[in-house]
């Protein structure tokens, strides 16, 4: 069993602004993780025009970069969900990450149900109820989530 950390949790609205975007990591900068989940927006779009018609919103691994890699999950509302994992030497299964998008999306339900919230607003999600449960996600470990070794 290797070591697995979630270093970046990153929610994009459908306009393409950023909902929220929380840095787990201690070694990189915000600005880092605010650039990654820039860039995947523009894999998920180019993924998205290829196959309109695409039942799944996992859309998997969307690049890797130095010891990173970037998985996407797009809802039916166009939101996009990235999640940049540190995967020194790891084969991730699709149904670990698949499950972490369930949980994301789930958190993010909770956040859209609540009648006060603006679902065409551009401003940052600020909710304490949806920062913890984005939180307790964000500090799985490899233990919680398993992955096998090449």
């Amino acid at each position: 069993m290797s070591n697995i950390k979630i270093q970046c949790i990153a929610i994009i609205g459908k306009m393409n602004n950023p909902l929220y975007i929380k840095n787990f990591s201690t070694t990189h900068p915000d600005l880092k993780y605010h650039y990654i989940a820039h860039t995947s927006i523009d894999v998920i779009e180019e993924r998205v025009s290829t196959s309109p018609e695409a039942s799944d919103t996992y859309l998997g691994l969307l690049y890797a970069m130095e010891d990173l890699a970037v998985y996407g999950y797009l809802t039916n509302t166009r939101v996009k969900f990235v999640v940049v994992l540190s995967v020194p030497d790891a084969v991730i299964k699709n149904s670990d990450m698949k499950s972490i998008f369930r949980k994301i999306h789930t958190a993010y339900i909770n956040q859209v149900c609540n009648p006060f919230y603006n679902l065409d607003g551009k401003k940052s999600i600020v909710s304490k109820r949806f920062i913890t449960a984005i939180d307790a996600i964000g500090k799985m470990t490899g233990e919680e989530v398993s992955i096998s070794s090449p």
